[in-house]
């Protein structure tokens, strides 16, 4: 090793304090608030936060009454090959709800020439028509994105084996 390069050490007794900073625009603080103030102030914040009503979810978004009913009906129709449902598979790939109760149903099927092509469309308009408040059920079937075993939810995979 070279003997130019060595750690040297030097001992200080006392290190001069950096300067502060100094803000001239600052605004005058405020007056201190007394306790009572601050009693007072955060008894009304909480007794307006406490006679807040919920919000009513529209009956068309998603966690509104009639979507989540849509969604459970969707989930009791199984696919015939595989134990999963269809909403868990993947299959389906939008939920609407409009105003009037028309329900649009975006959903594919694992391949073109799935054996229940013909009938799971008119099964899940049967189905989703059937639960009080739906007015008209369109269920859209498209092939474009084509369905992969990555649409499926934890749960479907977990159930399949593929978690």
């Amino acid at each position: 090793m070279n003997e130019d390069r060595r750690i040297e050490v030097e001992e200080v007794e006392r290190v001069a304090a950096p300067p502060r900073a100094r803000v001239t625009d600052a605004p005058e603080p405020a007056p201190a608030e007394s306790a009572a103030d601050m009693v007072d102030r955060k008894r009304d914040y909480l007794e307006g936060f406490l006679k807040q009503q919920p919000s009513g979810t529209p009956a068309g978004e998603p966690g509104g009454a009639l979507y989540d009913a849509v969604i459970d009906a969707l989930r009791a129709i199984y696919d015939p090959e595989i134990p999963v449902n269809i909403y868990d598979l993947g299959l389906v790939y939008g939920v609407e709800v409009g105003d009037d109760a028309h329900v649009t149903i975006t959903m594919t099927l694992t391949t073109p020439h799935c054996p229940v092509a013909e009938s799971m469309p008119g099964e899940v308009e049967m189905r989703v028509g059937s639960v009080p408040g739906v007015g008209i059920v369109d269920v859209d079937l498209v092939w474009d994105p084509p369905w992969d075993p990555q649409k499926m939810s934890d749960e479907a995979k977990l159930e399949l084996g593929m978690l």
